[in-house]
C-alpha cells in the first residue's frame, strides 16, 4: 500500500468526475480521480458483450443534453476524437389504433406531419406546435445556461428574462404545468399531446405533475434543435473522449480502485482511503457519486449534523429500469413506417395510457402496460453493427419496491428479478411483437439489465436509479439532494457533491462536475483571502455560519 498526494481527488470517473477533474486540471490542479470499475465513464459505457460485431450501449445512448450543454462545449471534445452521429427521424411515437406521430430535427416537418391527423385539427395543431418551437428558438439557450448554472443563476437568470421578457409568464407558468394540461390547452389532437408527455415521460413525473410540461418542451426543443445524437462507435467514444481531454489538461485517472471512506479531520475533508492506500487530498475531495452513498457509505453519522441527516433520509429515489439489449439479424419489421428510421421509439398508445402507467408505478404496482423507449442504434450511427442487422435497446421505468402486479399476472413482490423479471421482459417484447410482427424472431442475442444488474454494474444506479434522486419538483433546485441552498458544498468543508443528485440533476450535461469544481475553486480562493486578510476572514466565517445554519 503506498499514499498519494495531490490537490484534489476526485471520486468517481463518469462524465461528472471527469468534467470536474478537467476543469481543475484547467486551473492548475494536481487533479487524481479514483475509480472502482476497471473503466472510466460510469453510465457512458459501451461494449461488445453481446456479440463481436454489435456495438451496445450498456446505460445511457442518446445525448440531446451533452450536444446542448454550455459545460461540454467547454471543453472542445471534438478536438480530442468525439463525432456525433443522428438517425433520419429524431424519434417516433407509435400507437396500437392509429397512425404514429413523428418528431424530426427539422420543426416544419414535424409541423407537416401533424397537420396531416384527422379530424380537422392538424392545421390547428401545427401552427401551435411551430409557436413552441419559436419560444425555443428565442430563449431556450438561456433558459439552459440557467439551469446548469449554480444556484441561484443570477447572471444566466437575468439574461433569459431579458430573453423571454414577453413571454415571462408564459414561461414561468409552464415550469409548473402538468404536460397534460399543457396538450389540452394547446392542441385538439392527439399527436401533439403524445410527443410531449412521452419525452417528459424520460424522467420519472407523471403527466399530471409539474415540471412534466417543461421537461417535454426541453426535450422536443433539443429534439429540433441540436436533435438526439449518439457518439460513433458507441457511448465509450464519448468517454473516451473526455478521458483525453483530462490527461491532456494534466489530470489522471486510477481505475479498478473503490474508495472505502472520505477521511476527515476537524471538520475538513483531507483526502480518500482505498485499499490501495490513502490519497491526500491537499485542496479539496469531490464526490461524483450517488448522494446516498457519499453520506450514507463513505462518511461516518458523526461527521454530519443530525438536521442533515434527517434531511437525507427524505431523500427520495427514482423509480427503477429495466433494459434490454438485443442484437437483431434485420432491422425492426415495424407495421407502422413512421417508426423507421427513427433514432428513438416510443410504445404508447395514448397520454392517458401515460397516465394510467405512472399512477401505477406510484402505487407501487408492476405496470401492466409499460411504456417503452426503444434506441435503434444502428439506425442512428450505422457503425454499430454489420449492414441489414439492428443493434437495439429497449427500456422502461419499474417502483423501486414492488407490491403487486398490475394486471395480477407476474407473482412479484420486492425488487425486480428472477423469474419476475423474465416474465416482465415477455410483457416488454410483447408490446414490441405488437407493432412489429416477427421482431423475436430475428433476435440473435439479448441480454437483459434489471434493477439489481444495473446496480452492480455501476454503484450510482442505486435500485436501477438512473436519475441520481427524483425528477419530481420537491427534489429540485434548492431542494436537491436536501432543502438547503441547491449547492455543491456539503456539510464537511472541502468537500463537495458533484453528482447527478446535486442541482441540476440527471442526464450527460456535465453541470454536476462543473459547480462543484468551481465551487471548489472559489472556496479555495476564499481561504487564501481569508489567511491574508482578517476583513475577508471575518466576511467568510459569517458566511460560513449562514451557510451552516441553513442546512
Amino acid at each position: 500500500m503506498t499514499d498519494t498526494t495531490c490537490d484534489a481527488v476526485v471520486i468517481g470517473a463518469g462524465h461528472n468526475g471527469l468534467v470536474a477533474a478537467s476543469i481543475l486540471a484547467d486551473a492548475g490542479w494536481d487533479v487524481l480521480v479514483v475509480e472502482a470499475a476497471p473503466n472510466a465513464g460510469g453510465a457512458v459505457h459501451s461494449d461488445h458483450h453481446l456479440s463481436p460485431d454489435f456495438t451496445t450501449d450498456v446505460f445511457s445512448a442518446f445525448y440531446p443534453m451533452t450536444a446542448a450543454s454550455p459545460v461540454m462545449a467547454d471543453l472542445d471534445l471534438e478536438e480530442h476524437g468525439l463525432r456525433w452521429s443522428h438517425a433520419p427521424k429524431v424519434l417516433a411515437s407509435l400507437r396500437a389504433d392509429a397512425p404514429g406521430a413523428e418528431l424530426y430535427r427539422d420543426p416544419a416537418r414535424t409541423a407537416d406531419a401533424l397537420r396531416l391527423e384527422g379530424g380537422g385539427s392538424g392545421a390547428a395543431d401545427a401552427l401551435a406546435w411551430l409557436r413552441l418551437d419559436d419560444q425555443w428558438r428565442r430563449f431556450g439557450d438561456e433558459l439552459l445556461a440557467a439551469l446548469l448554472s449554480p444556484f441561484p443563476p443570477v447572471q444566466a437568470a437575468t439574461r433569459l428574462g431579458w430573453a423571454a421578457r414577453n413571454d415571462l409568464w408564459d414561461l414561468v407558468r409552464m415550469m409548473v404545468l402538468p404536460v397534460r394540461t399543457m396538450g389540452s390547452e394547446l392542441f385538439s389532437g392527439q399527436m401533439a399531446p403524445l410527443l410531449l408527455a412521452g419525452n417528459a415521460l424520460h424522467a420519472d413525473v407523471s403527466p399530471e405533475a409539474s415540471p412534466s410540461a417543461f421537461l417535454g418542451w426541453l426535450l422536443v426543443g433539443l429534439a429540433q434543435s441540436v436533435g438526439f445524437p449518439v457518439p460513433v462507435g458507441g457511448a465509450a467514444s464519448l468517454t473516451a473522449a473526455m478521458v483525453t481531454r483530462l490527461k491532456a489538461a494534466g489530470g489522471s485517472i486510477r481505475l479498478g480502485s473503490p474508495v472505502e471512506r472520505v477521511n476527515v479531520r476537524r471538520g475538513r475533508a483531507t483526502g480518500v482511503s482505498t485499499p490501495d492506500g490513502t490519497i491526500h487530498a491537499r485542496r479539496a475531495v469531490l464526490a461524483a457519486c450517488d448522494a446516498q452513498i457519499l453520506y450514507g457509505r463513505l462518511l461516518d453519522g458523526d461527521e454530519l449534523p443530525m438536521a442533515f441527516q434527517a434531511r437525507m433520509r427524505q431523500f427520495t429515489r427514482a423509480g427503477s429500469t429495466v433494459k434490454v439489449n438485443y442484437a437483431l439479424s434485420t432491422p425492426v419489421p415495424w407495421s407502422d413506417d413512421r417508426a423507421v428510421g427513427a433514432g428513438t421509439v416510443h410504445i404508447a398508445d395514448s397520454v392517458n395510457e401515460l397516465s394510467a402507467t405512472a399512477g401505477e408505478i406510484a402505487a407501487a404496482l408492476l405496470p401492466s402496460k409499460p411504456f417503452l423507449l426503444i434506441g435503434q442504434m444502428t439506425t442512428a450511427d450505422p457503425s454499430r453493427s454489420p449492414t441489414g442487422t439492428e443493434s437495439l435497446w429497449a427500456y422502461t421505468h419499474v417502483p423501486q419496491d414492488i407490491a403487486l402486479d398490475a394486471a395480477d399476472q407476474i407473482a412479484v413482490s420486492g425488487q425486480l428479478g428472477g423469474d419476475a423479471l423474465e416474465a416482465f421482459v415477455e410483457r416488454m417484447e410483447d408490446r414490441i411483437e405488437a407493432h412489429a410482427p416477427g421482431f423475436r424472431t430475428q433476435v440473435l442475442a439479448r441480454d437483459v439489465q434489471g434493477p439489481d444488474d444495473l446496480e452492480r454494474a455501476n454503484a450510482s444506479l442505486v435500485g436501477g436509479d438512473i436519475s441520481g434522486g427524483t425528477t419530481q419538483l420537491h427534489q429540485q433546485l434548492v431542494f436537491r439532494p436536501v432543502a438547503g441552498l441547491g449547492r455543491p458544498e456539503t456539510p464537511v468543508a472541502h468537500l463537495y457533491l458533484a453528482s447527478s443528485s446535486a442541482h441540476p440533476g440527471g442526464s450527460v450535461h456535465g453541470a454536476g462536475g462543473a459547480n462543484a469544481a468551481r465551487a471548489a475553486l472559489l472556496g479555495d480562493r476564499l481561504r487564501r483571502l481569508r489567511r491574508a486578510s482578517p476583513l475577508i476572514a471575518g466576511t467568510a466565517g459569517a458566511l460560513a455560519v449562514a451557510r451552516r445554519a441553513a442546512r
